[in-house]
């Protein structure tokens, strides 16, 4: 039996590399749902892990994650299409998939309502899955215990995401003390421009280089054209523009595997429909991601600071976990230049090939797994890792997928240096 399980995992991590090769247009063939974007809800995948140099053993973990799932994060959309689909089914004006989803919207509404921005199960169970997989992966770190801290933001959503996490580390090893904290003495580590951070800065925003170019990249609207007449047999009397109906209708479709409600919207919408426009979608993302990134520099400064304190000693632990939002992972992936998403093409059709808007999903991750030497205590590389997947650096190297700390954190200190406040 054991022979079998060994087969069928080495299977999977073969089938997985291969995935992984592959270009994000056919990843979308392989699995659609990719094309929700940072709607997309986290699935780890098996991704083989590059052997660490002879001599090297991990001894502490530097972490950042966005949320799990949960229902939609403002209430806008849910009284929108309640009031939409009111309106549609007093004046006769839906078509029968659009009675059918009118039927299921409204059974579900007051859970919907009730619900927004707040976590879901699955969100819940995203955390426990990275925890046990992050322990699993690195046991040298976490098998003696050891002190763990965990900071998040102060939204509930984050709270008990970093609570999912942090339980089930425990669970793994009970010998490991997690002290968390929501406060706003910790918000530079998580979300450095929130209003109530007594050490917040300003820092400039910058656009991406495609913009000038965007004109050149053939947008498509079909799709929400397309919806429309699927649901309603007259727009005669609707409240509110066919584009702002049709967007919401997209919004609230990639939630529904988020909430538990798939289905809701059969015969509307499709992933294969999601996925046709996702590189469109995906360069709207680039932006929002790219304009921000020097917003979260407090937030690498603390990843260097508390790496620095664990390395010499000054602090005893073993894992800093900080638990944020989609606005600070998304530009912290480009700030650091994860899988060259700093590269700032012109080209619009480029834009695909350095970021992929699922990599900003529900429960996205970084982590920063460090090594250090049996031979010199000063000798330490750090490996990155991405949604659960080894990432590259723009830090120079010749044994990547691992980096020399020293040049690791001499990069971005000139990064951060260069930038002008």
């Amino acid at each position: 039996m054991k022979r079998l399980l060994t087969i069928l995992t080495l299977t999977l991590l073969t089938m997985t590399a291969g995935a992984q090769r592959l270009t994000p247009l056919e990843q979308l063939k392989e699995n659609p749902r990719k094309a929700y974007g940072n709607d997309y809800p986290y699935q780890q995948e098996a991704c083989p892990l590059t052997k660490s140099p002879k001599g090297y053993k991990p001894f502490y973990i530097s972490h950042y994650a966005r949320h799990g799932s949960r229902y939609y994060w403002n209430a806008f959309l849910y009284r929108e299409l309640d009031t939409l689909l009111t309106v549609a089914h007093q004046k006769h004006l839906l078509t029968p998939v659009g009675e059918a989803f009118h039927d299921k919207f409204m059974a579900a509404k007051r859970e919907l309502t009730t619900g927004v921005s707040e976590l879901t199960q699955l969100g819940w169970e995203q955390h426990q899955q990275i925890a046990r997989t992050m322990y699993n992966r690195f046991t040298d770190v976490f098998k003696r215990g050891g002190n763990v801290l965990a900071v998040s933001s102060l939204s509930g959503r984050c709270v008990l995401s970093m609570s999912a996490f942090c339980q089930e580390l425990v669970q793994c090893n009970p010998k490991i003390e997690v002290r968390e904290q929501s406060s706003r003495f910790t918000l530079d580590a998580v979300v450095p421009d929130d209003r109530q951070n007594p050490n917040r800065r300003d820092f400039p925003k910058v656009k991406p280089r495609f913009e000038k170019n965007r004109d050149k990249f053939r947008e498509d609207n079909s799709l929400q054209e397309r919806i429309i007449p699927r649901i309603f047999t007259s727009t005669e009397g609707l409240p509110g523009n066919m584009k702002r109906i049709a967007s919401n209708l997209i919004s609230f479709y990639t939630t529904l595997p988020s909430i538990g409600h798939e289905g809701m919207m059969d015969g509307i919408l499709t992933d294969e429909e999601i996925a046709a426009q996702w590189e469109q979608s995906n360069l709207g993302s680039y932006a929002w991601v790219f304009e921000p990134q020097y917003g979260v520099i407090p937030i690498l400064e603390d990843v260097m600071k508390k790496a620095d304190a664990a390395i010499s000693g000054e602090s005893d632990h073993i894992a800093d976990l900080r638990f944020g939002h989609d606005t600070y992972i998304g530009p912290l992936t480009v700030l650091m230049g994860l899988n060259g998403a700093d590269s700032d093409p012109e080209d619009p059709y480029e834009v695909k090939n350095i970021y992929q808007n699922w990599q900003t999903c529900k429960a996205s991750n970084i982590q920063l797994i460090f090594y250090r030497s049996k031979k010199s205590a000063d000798d330490v590389l750090v490996k990155c890792l991405l949604n659960g997947c080894e990432a590259t650096l723009p830090v120079p190297t010749t044994q990547a997928p691992y980096y020399k700390w020293s040049d690791f954190r001499s990069f971005y200190q000139k990064r951060i240096a260069s930038v002008k406040n």
